[in-house]
């Protein structure tokens, strides 16, 4: 149940000069959850380092930890320690909560087909809106007995487990990479080799790499070089290690958005261009917009320069549409950013509800069948409903640095990947937010 406090808490953000600094995001919420998935079927004792906690994470440990998974979390350190279950599935069933986390119900849906007994797996009203049918239909190829508990494609999902036969089976790309990457994660301990072939156009490439790279550090090879056909062979299991989590390239947007819009220099530190987040590809975007981006030894600089309006095909970075949508509020003429039907689907219609919070602030917005076109107009400020969701928070926030009067409707939402993000923001850009806000760091 949502907290009504939290859901009517706002936060006003005060117009600042151009910003100055460097700051460091939190680990990635994409390798972390990777990564507890690898962990928490390995062998032995894993220790995640750079690790991030927030309300995504904390629903994967919980989730673990009723199947049976030891897990410890070392909040300070940004530490969690797994003790692997070398691929058995302690529960013989349980019920999991995820809350909105897509990567976490994803992930674990085709986990726990590895283990025996009867799995629910549900989450908050908007996750039972969002779509898994097929990724269940997948699972289903290779044997599993899985299905929507409403017959709705969407979950809650019931899993009744009796171990994964492997085989080979399709997938759709154009959904979510999200499918495919859990489908990925558990293969290796199918029974049998496993083939998974694409169809259609893959989403979020980017994202598919890192689950093959953080699998690969884990010890399973997985050969999927064209990503429209993956091997999994049978035999090749994950091993406990040590591993160090990136800070999150999609958290990093906006730290670099705010160099952009008010002209000033961030440098985001941890980050380079051959991160394994598609994310950092961020800055290409604002280099053709006009900034200036350097990389430099302790990240990735980005100085902010005269706007201009592009062109750009976002499929690969869709988690930043928001946030280059903010940007594109102050260029020279249109921005249309495209390949991003899918995002529709995430925690809110990441489309048409950014349309409408874009035009309170002015801006003039055309949908597209797959994205949007941003015309800059006179800008004002307005409330910003956040729909729940963590990046329309994070992003449109950003607009408050330079228009007064942008107040950022249950700013609290951010929880869900960066507890601490307006804390942040205030400190990098030496602001005094007026706000209900009381969130601390851990």
């Amino acid at each position: 149940m949502e907290d009504l406090a939290a859901v009517n808490a706002t936060l006003t953000i005060q117009p600042c000069g151009p910003v100055y600094g460097s700051i460091r995001p939190p680990g990635s919420k994409s390798i972390t959850n990777r990564a507890l998935i690898c962990a928490a079927l390995a062998d032995g004792r894993s220790l995640l380092r750079g690790a991030l906690d927030s309300e995504d994470t904390r629903v994967m440990l919980d989730s673990l930890q009723r199947l049976g998974v030891a897990v410890g979390l070392d909040a300070e350190r940004c530490e969690i320690a797994v003790d692997g279950c070398g691929g058995s599935i302690p529960a013989a069933g349980t019920e999991l909560f995820l809350a909105n986390s897509g990567t976490s119900i994803r992930f674990l849906t085709a986990m726990v087909t590895l283990g025996r007994g009867t799995f629910r797996l549900d989450g908050v009203p908007r996750m039972q809106q969002r779509p898994i049918a097929d990724l269940l239909d997948a699972l289903s190829q290779l044997g599993a007995d899985v299905r929507a508990e409403r017959d709705n494609g969407c979950p809650p999902v019931i899993v009744r487990a009796d171990g994964l036969n492997g085989g080979q089976a399709k997938v759709r790309g154009d959904i979510s990479s999200q499918f495919l990457s859990g489908l990925l994660l558990a293969a290796p301990y199918a029974r049998q080799g496993v083939e998974l072939l694409v169809d259609g156009q893959l989403v979020s490439q980017p994202y598919v790499h890192m689950t093959l790279a953080v699998m690969s550090a884990f010890g399973a090879a997985a050969d999927g070089s064209d990503l429209s056909r993956f091997r999994i062979p049978p035999g090749h299991r994950y091993t406990a290690r040590d591993y160090a989590i990136e800070p999150d390239a999609s958290a990093a947007s906006y730290f670099w958005a705010a160099a952009a819009i008010t002209g000033g220099q961030v440098t985001v530190e941890g980050l380079h261009r051959d991160a394994l987040q598609g994310d950092v590809g961020f800055c290409d975007c604002l280099a053709r917009m006009g900034c200036r981006v350097e990389e430099v030894d302790s990240g990735m600089r980005v100085t902010g320069g005269e706007l201009r309006g592009i062109d750009v095909d976002m499929n690969a970075i869709s988690d930043t549409v928001q946030t280059l949508a903010a940007v594109a509020l102050y260029a020279e003429g249109p921005t249309t950013m495209t390949g991003v039907g899918h995002i529709r689907h995430k925690e809110t219609d990441r489309i048409g509800d950014l349309a409408r919070e874009l035009r309170k602030l002015g801006g003039e917005v055309d949908e597209l069948p797959d994205g949007l076109r941003i015309t800059p107009r006179t800008l004002r400020g307005a409330r910003i409903e956040t729909y729940n969701d963590h990046r329309m928070a994070m992003s449109l926030a950003l607009v408050g640095l330079r228009t007064p009067g942008v107040t950022i409707i249950n700013p609290h939402c951010t929880e869900k990947t960066y507890p601490w993000y307006f804390q942040d923001l205030e400190t990098l850009c030496g602001l005094r937010l007026d706000s209900e806000l009381n969130v601390h760091r851990q």
